[in-house]
């Protein structure tokens, strides 16, 4: 008789069908994922576990678990730098350039201290945050330690996925083989590995948003927001009302903020050229719907970090800041 694999328990668990299955709890998922995690998985368990929960659409405490498991396997650096916000990046974008990366830099100009993880590739025909910041002259760090000396100097720092944890990196690289995109597109997002007390999140799907919300409330998150945001990336969509989902010290909150510009004004960028972030920064082009999503998304952030008292007074901070920017530095 062949001995049952230690992970076929948590595949039956979730894979058991319609009126046998469930969700499983933080700790089985603790569990599940550390197998993962340490490699003790076979490659058809793992697709069948990914694609089940893909299907089935992940819980909190499934989120809460695999998080947890992650960040216990990453080898941090014995010093933690003092981070204000964890922001990843990993959906990549298409129809409009990542003027996220803008916001970014544009609040690290004004003393937010930003660590920044994401990954790419997994879709054909995006553009990604390590080409764009790279096109910038930003750095891109090496290791934990490498990233904290860049938040240091700058207060950004951007790590790739891949040098954070090579396993989430194989796993959503996955989606090639798998045809659909793993849960580590979710649960990726929140590992914080520098424990930031401020954390921004975005989704593509609005259904997501308190599977965001309510994870980070499981993980003790003192701070976060969560939103629809252009493509799946932290960038408002200036053209659309949105909806900020928060979180403060375990008190939940929901904010919807006006749309900035008419909708029939926005069109798809054709040419997504990367060389346009810094002829728009340094003010040498004259773009509305740049100037819309920078401030816009600065003024979330903003409100997120506790700085502003409503959104009208958080707009008004955001488009200062950009106002203000230093166009010299690209």
């Amino acid at each position: 008789m062949t001995e049952e694999h230690p992970f076929a328990q948590y595949v039956r668990i979730i894979g058991k069908g319609p009126n046998l299955s469930r969700p499983l709890n933080e700790a089985e998922m603790y569990s599940a994922a550390t197998m993962i995690m340490n490699g003790q998985v076979e490659p058809m368990q793992l697709g069948a576990f990914l694609c089940i929960l893909r299907m089935r659409t992940e819980v909190p405490e499934e989120g809460a678990g695999f998080v947890r498991a992650v960040r216990d396997s990453l080898d941090l650096p014995e010093t933690i730098p003092a981070i204000d916000l964890d922001w990843s990046s990993y959906s990549g974008k298409k129809r409009q350039l990542p003027w996220y990366l803008m916001a970014a830099l544009l609040l690290a100009e004004n003393g937010v201290r930003i660590f920044m993880q994401g990954t790419e590739g997994h879709t054909a025909g995006r553009i990604y945050a390590r080409q764009s910041l790279e096109s910038l002259g930003i750095p891109m760090a090496h290791s934990f330690s490498e990233a904290a000396a860049h938040i240091e100097a700058t207060n950004f720092g951007f790590l790739p996925l891949a040098v954070l944890s090579p396993k989430l990196q194989k796993i959503i690289d996955l989606k090639a083989t798998l045809g659909v995109r793993t849960p580590v597109n979710t649960f990726g997002r929140m590992v914080n590995p520098f424990a930031a007390p401020y954390e921004i999140q975005t989704v593509f799907h609005p259904n997501y948003r308190d599977v965001h919300r309510d994870t980070a409330a499981l993980l003790g998150q003192p701070h976060m927001a969560v939103f629809k945001g252009e493509g799946g990336e932290a960038e408002r969509r200036p053209q659309k009302p949105v909806v900020v989902q928060s979180l403060h010290d375990g008190e939940l909150s929901e904010e919807e903020w006006p749309a900035l510009m008419p909708e029939d004004s926005v069109k798809v960028d054709e040419g997504m050229d990367l060389n346009r972030l810094k002829t728009v920064w340094r003010g040498d082009e004259d773009d509305a719907y740049a100037d819309a999503a920078v401030s816009g998304t600065v003024a979330i952030v903003l409100r997120l970090l506790e700085r502003a008292e409503s959104p009208i007074d958080a707009g008004i901070q955001a488009r200062k800041m950009w106002q203000d920017r230093n166009r010299d530095r690209f």
